[in-house]
């Protein structure tokens, strides 16, 4: 006998609209696309020249990025009238290859950032869970000092170590980590604070387990998913800090390339030379989004909450 029940197993087999599965093509791509970014970044910066193995002449980067070549001054770019496959992205006003400059900005741009990041996220890390889990007088004078960290100005501190040592690298990287750490502080504080309840801190203390030991074993391991969440985030932070102090005359010293000194240095030049400051400016906000969509693909996937959503 034929069977003319209908297929159940058919019926009750959840389908996937086609809405859903754009969501999780979307999804995919939130990470790829700027892990991607931010990858292509770090090896132009790394792979600008490889002077530092002893090979000068090698690297991604067509020309140093000082050359001076006055008679070429202004060239457009090699996809515009009047330009040359020489110089891909034309020249500046001092007739310095574009895309040179470029490259070896990111160098200079992505090192602050990273070297700034781990400055703070050290020092703030430090700071938070000493006071989150140690409480009393010590969270009280800590939390102070990050309340005032972050009430005071960022860009008046760098104004004024410019006027005292002046500009350059390790005024950019002093004046973004001077002030920097008080968010990971207040971060890790308050994770601290939830940790330290915890049956495993309990019995950890009951076992004797030294306080520096709980707090390195058992407390650190617990914050650092926001920590690295935080920290993927501060990468287009920081760098975009970095631009802004270059581009106002007290960050990377001329004649050094980074993406906000090269776009200061078109800002004057924009109705006959715009490429001067747009390929820096579109290199900058390529890295700013990509470390946003990276961090929150990163706390999606971090935060359990979330993940069940």
């Amino acid at each position: 006998m034929l069977s003319i029940m209908p297929n159940i197993e058919d019926k009750t087999r959840p389908r996937i609209s086609g809405l859903s599965r754009g969501a999780r093509i979307l999804r995919g791509l939130s990470l790829v696309i700027p892990a991607t970014v931010l990858a292509l970044m770090f090896l132009t910066a790394i792979f600008a020249d490889l002077a530092w193995i002893g090979l000068p002449d090698v690297g991604l980067s067509p020309y140093h990025p000082n050359d001076q070549v006055l008679k070429e001054r202004r060239l457009p770019p090699a996809f515009i009238e009047g330009g040359s496959t020489e110089h891909l992205l034309g020249t500046d006003n001092l007739g310095r290859d574009v895309l040179s400059r470029v490259i070896h900005g990111a160098r200079v741009s992505l090192s602050v950032s990273l070297l700034v990041i781990f400055i703070t996220a050290t020092i703030g890390t430090i700071l938070g869970i000493t006071a989150g889990y140690l409480g009393g007088r010590i969270e009280g004078f800590i939390m102070r000092v990050v309340d005032v960290a972050l009430s005071f100005p960022g860009l008046i501190l760098a104004l004024l170590l410019a006027t005292i040592i002046g500009p350059g690298y390790m005024t950019v990287v002093i004046a973004l980590s001077a002030l920097g750490w008080a968010g990971y502080a207040r971060l890790t504080r308050g994770e601290s604070l939830r940790i330290r309840q915890s049956d495993f801190v309990a019995q950890a203390r009951v076992n004797g387990a030294s306080t520096s030991r709980i707090m390195l074993r058992h407390i650190f391991p617990n914050v650092l998913n926001s920590l690295i969440v935080i920290m993927t985030l501060a990468v287009g932070m920081m760098i975009l800090a970095e631009s802004m102090l270059s581009y106002l005359g007290i960050g990377i010293s001329a004649p050094t390339a980074s993406w906000g000194s090269m776009v200061a240095d078109g800002r004057n030049d924009l109705d006959r030379a715009w490429w001067i400051s747009t390929f820096p400016g579109i290199a900058i906000g390529a890295v700013v989004m990509s470390g946003n969509f990276l961090g929150d693909w990163i706390r999606d996937k971090m935060d359990p909450r979330l993940r069940q959503l």
